[in-house]
């Protein structure tokens, strides 16, 4: 089987598995704030290399690479090594970083993002592959769990280290710093992280990779240019869009042909799927059109520097955080899903008209609260939309449709960041046109070549015309964002709401926060299953074991009897959790003895007896069939699960901890 099997008795130690976890934490990290970490930094990047109708494009090229190349690297990884597949990512994302810093021009800079989103999507799938090679299929849940947090971090952090920087050193350090961080993982990597030379075979989907990105990139270059650079009825303008619709209709060919496509066909013919897809993608459009432009609304309009326009941000990422845990607890609480992107979109779609009101008068609290009600919409939505599409899929697309939802979120930022600025460049250049009074100030005012200080700098009626044209044209932009997520909430109402499924009642920040994922569907559900049995469940998972043996066993004898090891029972296997655990655990063990279940042995250790060996086997079958229960309702019917959960299920009988609580 693939390295998705527990690790061998000769696995890394544990300080080394956390030197490596640490490191794959790192790039993780890197690959995630720099979606958002040039947020704050725009206006100085184009008061610095001009070109304010791209700077959209920034951010655009970045999330664009990372959508075409994510649905590669997993399989890549599989077939060559994720090892040396990661590391070659990271060599890309750190020559990206250093060709950034490097920028003399827009052209150049959005050219060298491109690069670096090519190596960043690389980590963001191979980080969490990667998990597999040296973690247990038992931790697996919980460190991928702790990958999702980083997404959660990345996000806020993002706005507020790109600011600091840009404030106190240069905007070229947002890319500089990835450097230092990027080479002391490639080492940590290098040295700790193992080589796993089991190998699966794929057919690589290129050809529906290059289409997917040919249509996209035409997409975001025809409305980014189209109305600026070109007018929209010229030659070129026609061109991209003739060249996008025969892109997209390639691909519709080439994935309807392919052995293993990016977006299976069938996916498209389950309605939770679709829904699903189309409020990702809005939310994506949301998310981050607002992280692109209300920095530029601080700094431009309300004069705030890139890291006080950061912390403005806090309250919309907060409002993030915050729903989606809230969501996520309610949802495992209650089984229900469906009323959350109802409630979601119409919050975010509130809070985007309410952006749309902002001027040069708006106060600091007011803004904070409606970017407060705008993070609570889409936070309420995030953690759903994962959620409902793993629940209402079969198992052998369990994988792809996960690896698809995370696709349509990052092609929302791409198109809808690209679309907003297209839409914010064009009334800007609308507006400076008969707003402005002919000048050399006001020559630099319409080149899009001049940074915030520059800008307060001018004289008022200069400076008051050009804001009054810039508040007017980010006002557009939030009226059309909120437009399309009030069409997500009318879409959301057509959301199917199914019964969970037992692997996906326990819902987390890694839900609403997930990375883009390799589309492998064993790896998914190991980390769903694993889960559901982690530490953090011992005790409900021991006392399911017990019923369905039909014993009569406290979760503390059951437990002990889990310690055997070639028929004996080590007196020591009492000492372990905390003081009130060994307490019970020695009470379970002098109970095993009183039913005689097990008998001191010579050698200090408990001997099991022939009853006790077969109530043992007992529960141990009834572990199994607990964690085939689990997976039941997939019906997978793959060899693959069958390996991975007999694999679990001894790996939970010899190292799971003792059930909080026992008794």
């Amino acid at each position: 089987m693939e390295a998705t099997q527990a690790p061998p008795s000769d696995a890394p130690p544990r300080r080394r598995v956390l030197f490596v976890i640490g490191a794959l934490m790192l790039t993780l990290l890197l690959a995630a704030l720099d979606q958002t970490i040039v947020s704050t930094a725009l206006p100085t990047i184009v008061g610095d290399l001009g070109g304010l109708n791209h700077i959209s494009w920034v951010v655009t090229s970045y999330l664009l690479a990372i959508t075409i190349v994510t649905p590669l690297y997993g399989k890549l990884g599989d077939l060559y090594g994720r090892k040396v597949v990661l590391q070659g990512a990271l060599v890309i994302f750190l020559i990206g970083s250093a060709l950034c810093g490097l920028a003399q021009g827009m052209t150049e800079l959005i050219a060298f993002r491109a690069i670096q989103g090519l190596g960043g999507g690389g980590l963001l799938v191979g980080a969490q592959a990667t998990i597999g090679d040296v973690v247990s299929p038992r931790e697996r849940g919980r460190y991928l769990g702790l990958f999702g947090a980083v997404f959660g971090v990345a996000s806020v952090a993002g706005p507020l280290i790109g600011g600091f920087f840009t404030s106190h050193a240069s905007w070229r350090w947002i890319f500089y710093i990835n450097i230092p961080l990027g080479l002391v993982a490639l080492v940590v990597l290098a040295i700790a992280l193992p080589v796993v030379t089991e190998r699966k075979h794929h057919r690589i989907d290129y050809l529906g990779t290059v289409l997917l990105g040919v249509t996209l990139a035409s997409l975001v270059l025809l409305t980014t240019l189209g109305g600026t650079t070109y007018d929209w009825d010229s030659a070129e303008i026609f061109g991209l869009g003739a060249l996008a619709v025969l892109a997209l209709a390639g691909f519709v060919v080439v994935e309807r042909r392919a052995e293993e496509p990016i977006l299976p066909p069938p996916l498209f013919s389950n309605r939770v799927f679709l829904v699903t897809g189309a409020i990702g993608f809005v939310v994506g459009f949301a998310l981050f059109g607002s992280l692109t432009y209300l920095p530029l609304f601080q700094q431009v309009v309300r004069g705030l520097s890139p890291t006080e326009s950061g912390l403005q941000l806090v309250p919309l990422m907060v409002g993030v955080l915050t729903a989606s845990i809230t969501s996520g607890q309610l949802i495992t609480r209650t089984g229900r899903y469906k009323h959350f992107p109802i409630i979601g979109t119409a919050v975010a779609a509130i809070g985007l008209l309410l952006l749309s009101g902002l001027d040069p008068d708006t106060s600091t609290v007011e803004a904070g609260l409606f970017m407060l009600i705008l993070g609570l919409g889409l936070g309420s939505v995030m953690q759903v939309l994962v959620l409902a599409v793993q629940n209402a899929v079969p198992y052998a697309q369990l994988g792809v449709a996960t690896s698809a939802a995370t696709l349509f979120r990052s092609i929302g930022g791409s198109l809808g960041t690209a679309i907003l600025g297209a839409i914010f460049s064009n009334r800007l250049a609308n507006e400076l046109s008969g707003a402005l009074p002919s000048s050399r100030g006001a020559e630099a005012l319409s080149s899009g070549q001049i940074d915030p200080a520059q800008l307060q700098a001018l004289p008022a009626a200069l400076r008051d015309g050009y804001i009054n044209s810039f508040t007017d044209s980010l006002s557009l932009v939030f009226l059309i964002a909120a437009a399309v997520v009030a069409a997500a909430f009318l879409l959301s109402w057509f959301l199917e709401e199914r019964p969970l499924r037992a692997t996906i009642e326990d819902a987390d920040l890694g839900e609403a926060f997930a990375a883009p994922c390799d589309g492998d569907s064993l790896r998914e559900i190991t980390r769903k299953l694993s889960r559901c049995v982690g530490r953090e469940r011992t005790r409900r998972f021991i006392e399911g074991v017990v019923d369905d043996a039909q014993v009569e066993m406290t979760p503390a004898e059951a437990w002990l009897l889990g310690r055997v090891e070639n028929g004996a029972l080590p007196r020591a296997a009492a000492e372990r959790g905390n003081a009130g655990d060994r307490e019970q655990l020695a009470a379970g063990l002098a109970r095993l003895e009183e039913r005689g279940l097990v008998a001191p042995a010579g050698d200090g250790t408990l001997q099991l007896t022939d009853t006790g060996s077969a109530i043992r086997t007992q529960l141990l079958a009834a572990r199994k069939r607990r964690l085939d229960a689990l997976v039941a309702d997939w019906e997978p019917e793959s060899p693959e699960v069958d390996a991975m959960i007999a694999e679990l299920s001894e790996e939970l009988r010899r190292n799971e901890a003792p059930p909080a609580g026992v008794r």
